[in-house]
């Protein structure tokens, strides 16, 4: 019997979930270790395949565990791995982009060459079966002679708008070319071969904090042989495009291939009223199969094999069938895409690719305010809030960098671990108050009692250790139950005494709140409970899931009839209200920061049309259904599935998304003097008008 491929996954992050459950499905392959410099992160996806747990590349090599690794770490370190591991006689699949420029590609190809081990792309959406399909029916020739190939990636990138800032991805102009280019440009390289980059265009440009300007719009025109190639990028609020386009001289083949779907408009020998109502039928046709076919393939899977799920699972087939090296995801073909990306980054205007200098600073920060969390949408607010107010604060981000590069002489960004309760402590030495605006999105409870309730608790503890005066911690008026709409929702209303059919996140952040204020009653925490409503404003994102879910940017279910008053609030009121926390006489209090009753849910999107002239598909959403397909999940997870710790679904905790219960926001108002936003015509401009919601 032959022994499986034993497969190492090199970071552990989103995208290494989409590698792991791939590769867990491809016969003959065995994810066997999951390393990370976060062990928490790397321990919470090794349990799922019984995986190895290493928090250094070198740890992992010594052990002898791996025949290959899985390279998924931001893209600036993938080129130092990636040689690394292949000098140690490890075949490397590392995401795109593989590297910062062709040459590192090359660099890494010449060392696999040498080593006699294969270096292959994470192009994986070449692995899709409707991808395979087009390439193969060009080939033969059923397209006819091919004299254009169009590539479109149309999808909205909210770190654009509303962070975080520090991405790999945002860190130069270039970065977003290349992220998003292998995915265009790979296709190209594979259907016709190396292209000539004629022409660059961007547009629709957006400025990151400190006046830093990207650009949300590339056009690229090339041309391979005699097919003109044009390529797209759009990151805007925009209708989701990623399609790939060919039109032959017999036919035009188009390609969607976020939805694995494969289209194929021909001409036919009909006359007159027949012939184009035959082309239509055969387009209905088409799209019919194809929704039937991947509504089934998702039914028979329990929703597992979404079409970028079977991106991966393709690209995996391919690369551990036994077979040699799949020119798909060569090495060889790295090198063309990144080349390909090169030449056309030489063709950008230097002006359109300078990262803005930021203000020399004059001086060293003394913070009295520490910020956990304030690289996110509220705590970018507040830390401005502060620094005009007249503080120095200090933010606790995973990197060195953050979102406010105009303010050198008033914000210093820190590294700490929220795991860590010296590290914590450290970072709040010479601080008067520290705001808490951490949250955990985690899938389990446990996750979260380790993640959000102890990440909470620990940052009391430090608060303690180093002498804080105030703690003010954000939680969430999701914690409540909303459901009723004869009751009204002030501070002394409190959580469901059974929280275990409520979503994990409300759960956990009331949770988090008992265990403070427990401290407080016990040790004497100074703390305060800030809870929030839905918050809009410059900089917050148009998809707001507090508002209903949605299909993309144009289209939204909102939570329920969608007629009830909702609980919005302006970003820079809650700041405000924050600040207000600071020295007031209020320890062991909670504050539910909800700005005046003005909009419904409808209303909302009524005036996003009338202010920027966009009519967004707004549909009720029945609570009920919403209910009972999350039981049927409930139970297909639980028993069919097997999967350990599944939330019991609750009518209440769909019906609280409606937020039918309407607030009472008399104690903020009373007790802080806060004054949130109370014209109707001035919310709406702060809200919507200038808040860039969809990018340009």
């Amino acid at each position: 019997m032959t022994s499986p491929t034993r497969i190492g996954l090199i970071g552990a992050g989103y995208i290494a979930t989409w590698h792991a459950e791939a590769l867990a499905a491809t016969p003959g392959v065995q994810v066997a270790a999951v390393c990370d410099l976060s062990e928490n992160a790397a321990k919470a996806l090794a349990i799922g395949y019984g995986a190895r747990v290493f928090s250094t590349v070198d740890e992992l090599i010594a052990a002898k565990c791996c025949d290959a690794v899985h390279i998924l770490t931001p893209p600036h370190l993938h080129k130092e791995i990636a040689l690394n591991c292949i000098n140690h006689g490890l075949h490397v699949l590392v995401e795109k982009p593989v590297a910062e420029s062709a040459s590192e590609t090359q660099e890494i190809q010449s060392a696999a060459e040498a080593a006699g081990v294969h270096f292959n792309a994470g192009h994986n959406f070449l692995g899709l079966p409707s991808y395979e399909r087009l390439k193969s029916d060009m080939q033969a020739g059923a397209y006819g002679r091919i004299s254009t190939l169009e590539v479109n990636w149309a999808l909205p990138l909210a770190p654009l708008r509303s962070g975080p800032f520090n991405l790999w991805l945002l860190r130069e102009p270039k970065n977003l070319l290349l992220e998003l280019g292998p995915h265009l440009m790979a296709f190209v390289v594979d259907l016709l071969g190396a292209p000539l980059i004629k022409q660059v265009k961007l547009s629709k440009p957006t400025d990151l904090p400190g006046a830093d300007t990207r650009y949300q719009s590339w056009r690229i025109i090339a041309a391979v042989g005699d097919v003109d190639v044009t390529l797209n990028i759009s990151l805007v609020e925009t209708m989701d495009d990623r399609s790939v386009t060919l039109r032959g001289s017999s036919a035009r083949a188009r390609l969607d291939y976020a939805q694995d779907v494969l289209i194929v408009e021909r001409e036919n020998t009909s006359d007159l009223i027949v012939n184009p109502l035959r082309r239509q039928l055969d387009l209905s046709r088409q799209h019919l199969w194809q929704g039937l076919k991947n509504a089934g393939i998702q039914l028979a899977s329990l929703n597992t094999k979404n079409p970028y799920g079977r991106s991966f699972r393709g690209m995996d087939a391919a690369l551990y069938s036994g077979g040699a090296q799949d020119p798909r995801f060569s090495g060889a073909s790295a090198v063309t895409v990144m080349q390909a990306i090169d030449d056309a980054l030489a063709l950008v205007p230097d002006f359109k690719l300078q990262v803005a200098t930021p203000p020399v600073q004059t001086r060293k920060p003394k913070p009295t305010a520490l910020v956990i969390g304030g690289t996110g949408f509220i705590g970018r607010a507040l830390t401005r809030r502060l620094v005009a107010d007249g503080r120095d604060v200090r933010v606790l981000s995973r990197g060195r960098s953050g979102p406010f590069p105009d303010l050198p002489d008033q914000v210093e960004t820190v590294g700490a671990s929220l795991h860590d309760l010296d590290q914590l402590t450290a970072a709040m030495q010479g601080v008067d108050v520290v705001f808490n605006l951490a949250k955990a999105l985690e899938t389990t409870w446990e996750a979260c009692l380790q993640n959000d309730v102890g990440v909470a608790t620990r940052i009391g503890e430090a608060c303690e250790k180093a002498g804080v005066k105030r703690l003010i911690y954000t939680g969430t008026i999701a914690s409540y139950d909303m459901s009723d709409p004869k009751v009204q929702i002030t501070e002394d209303t409190g959580f469901p005494e059974d929280m275990t059919d409520r979503n994990l996140y409300a759960r956990s952040k009331a949770e988090c709140e008992r265990q403070l204020m427990q401290m407080h009653r016990e040790r004497g925490l100074p703390v305060v409970i800030a809870r929030p409503g839905i918050v809009v404003g410059e900089g917050g994102p148009l998809q707001h899931w507090g508002i209903g879910r949605w299909h993309g940017a144009g289209a939204v279910r909102i939570w329920g009839h969608g007629r009830n008053i909702l609980p919005f609030v302006l970003n820079d009121d809650i700041a405000d209200g924050l600040v207000r926390m600071i020295d007031a006489d209020v320890e062991g209090q909670s504050f539910n920061l909800i700005g005046e009753p003005m909009l419904s849910g409808r209303a909302y999107f009524d005036a996003i049309n009338q202010a920027l002239g966009a009519r967004l598909r707004v549909s009720p959403g029945n609570l009920y259904a919403f209910y009972a397909s999350d039981a049927v999940k409930y139970g297909l997870k639980k028993y069919a599935l097997r999967k350990k710790g599944v939330i019991r679904p609750s009518l209440a905790d769909w019906k609280s998304r409606a937020h039918f219960s309407p607030f009472v926001n008399t104690r903020p108002k009373e007790v802080l003097g806060w004054q949130p936003e109370s014209d109707p015509a001035r919310f709406v401009e702060r809200a919507i008008t200038r808040a860039n919601l969809f990018g340009f």
